[in-house]
């Protein structure tokens, strides 16, 4: 059996701290992702525009803590409001 230095051993409860905090803003995003989707089919364009803002903001949140990447980040945003403005037509 290999013997762990102090630092590895830290580190390994770092990450695996890190990996639930980010595991968790990451199912956040999905919650909210779906939420807004289901306003775009129930066709409530009022409570998705509005709805969108927080959806932008948690987008943001996530790529600048580097949880999602920024461009991935930047491309849902533009989906996402070119389906409402799909919708106001």
């Amino acid at each position: 059996m290999a013997v762990r230095r102090k630092s590895s051993i830290k580190r390994i409860r770092v990450d695996k701290r890190k990996h639930l905090h980010n595991l968790k803003v990451k199912t956040q995003l999905k919650k909210t992702l779906k939420k807004f989707q289901a306003l775009l089919s129930a066709k409530n364009i009022d409570e998705a525009k509005a709805f969108l803002k927080q959806v932008f903001k948690q987008l943001d949140k996530a790529a600048k803590k580097k949880i999602i990447h920024p461009n991935t980040a930047n491309r849902k945003k533009s989906r996402l409001s070119l389906k409402v403005s799909a919708l106001k037509k």
